[in-house]
């Protein structure tokens, strides 16, 4: 009888097999970013690439918390393949639009994780994706608010550079 209570999940199996889409929607972000931060290194942005190398950094955390979680709860998480990874950006302006763009949908499949988890009564895990609810906020702002400095500084000469240099204050 002990050997089945330890072998059994406290994660219900349909929040398992979301949160293992989530961790390879995070493996995903992880290599887009470091594809990103080359493209920035080839085209001067010498900033913008410390910036996604930073991202790339975040989001293997976040797939770890994840895998870990799935460990923790009796669960079996999948180390993801990672394949389709954008390498050409047709400028500064495409790289940082991609990344909202990307946020938006992790942050639509974060919540619609916590979704089923509440509707299966997976209390566990719904408490556990809060973190990501909030840091999937200040992701998306953080991308906004770099892409509303790109409108004001303007994308011609001098501008460039300035952009580049502004993306500093969102490295910490």
């Amino acid at each position: 009888m002990k050997d089945i209570a330890r072998q059994s999940m406290s994660i219900k199996v349909e929040s398992m097999d979301l949160l293992n889409g989530q961790i390879k929607m995070e493996a995903h972000a992880s290599a887009t970013y470091l594809a990103m931060a080359s493209w920035c290194e080839q085209n001067g942005f010498f900033t913008s690439a410390k910036f996604f190398f930073k991202q790339a950094e975040e989001e293997r955390e976040h797939m770890m918390k994840i895998f870990n979680f799935l460990v923790d709860t009796g669960g079996s998480p999948i180390s993801p393949e990672v394949t389709n990874i954008n390498h050409d950006y047709s400028s500064i302006v495409d790289v940082f639009e991609n990344t909202l763009e990307h946020e938006v949908k992790v942050t639509k499949s974060i919540h619609n994780i916590v979704k089923k988890a509440r509707e299966l009564g997976d209390i566990a895990t719904e408490r556990f994706l809060d973190w990501f609810v909030m840091e999937q906020v200040e992701e998306e702002n953080t991308i906004r608010d770099i892409l509303d400095m790109i409108a004001v500084t303007g994308t011609e000469g001098v501008g460039l550079q300035m952009i580049d240099n502004q993306v500093a204050n969102w490295i910490e």
